[in-house]
């Protein structure tokens, strides 16, 4: 009940140096217990800390993204590795739901080799990159319906331009997790593939027959995130 806590994440340090300020209080040790998103987790280097704990570690698991994993795994080895820094020992202690599961497993291990065969076993069956290429398109519309039938209307065309001989596989449409942003609706399809340019040849012959929909459209060649 005594310790000096403080609270680190986008909205505690709006303010032009309160970053800054904040991790200096920390350094010097003004301030006992830092409390913060993930922005706590990456790159600072704070020899006194002996003990990190992580709420939820599983939390993006449940993301509708063939990463989920590989994220939850660098930020957990991530969060981890500020504790134990200097010439005193460290502890992590994560809260999971899915204990067993091999990101959390690994990451607590901090097993890199290990994780890199597991991980890549899941994206080998999935056929998931890096094994194929990857692009995520994403139509916008006023309406939900509207941005589903032109999704659709791609999705088809690819389909008849005989995307199997061309080694093409095409997923969806569907609702994407985040379906609203800015006031429009969105739809998303995915397109997998060994060869980029056939990929770019064939999205581009469709996009091109729809130019009012081209317009609406965001093609994300190797998408650092599907969501």
């Amino acid at each position: 009940p005594a310790a000096r806590v403080a609270r680190l994440d986008r909205d505690s340090v709006r303010r032009k140096g309160a970053l800054t300020s904040l991790l200096t209080r920390f350094r010097d040790a003004e301030i006992d217990v830092l409390v913060g998103t993930q922005m706590i987790a990456k790159g600072h280097d704070f020899p006194n800390v002996t003990l990190v704990g992580v709420i939820s570690a599983d939390v993006g698991l449940g993301m509708a993204d063939f990463r989920a994993s590989e994220r939850t795994f660098q930020l957990l080895t991530q969060v981890a590795g500020r504790a134990g820094r200097g010439d005193l020992p460290g502890a992590a202690i994560v809260q999971t739901l899915y204990p067993d599961h091999y990101s959390v497993q690994l990451a607590c291990r901090q097993d890199y080799p290990a994780f890199y065969e597991r991980e890549l076993q899941f994206r080998r069956a999935m056929r998931y990159p890096p094994l194929v290429a990857l692009i995520n398109m994403v139509v916008r519309a006023r309406t939900f319906a509207g941005a589903m039938d032109d999704a659709a209307d791609i999705a088809q065309k690819l389909r008849d331009g005989d995307v199997e001989r061309q080694g093409l596989t095409v997923l969806g449409p569907a609702p994407p997790p985040l379906n609203r942003l800015r006031g429009e609706y969105r739809a998303q399809l995915l397109v997998k593939g060994t060869n980029r340019r056939r990929m770019r040849e064939a999205l581009l012959a469709v996009v091109r027959s729809r130019p009012e929909v081209a317009r609406r459209t965001n093609v994300d060649v190797d998408p650092l995130s599907v969501l």
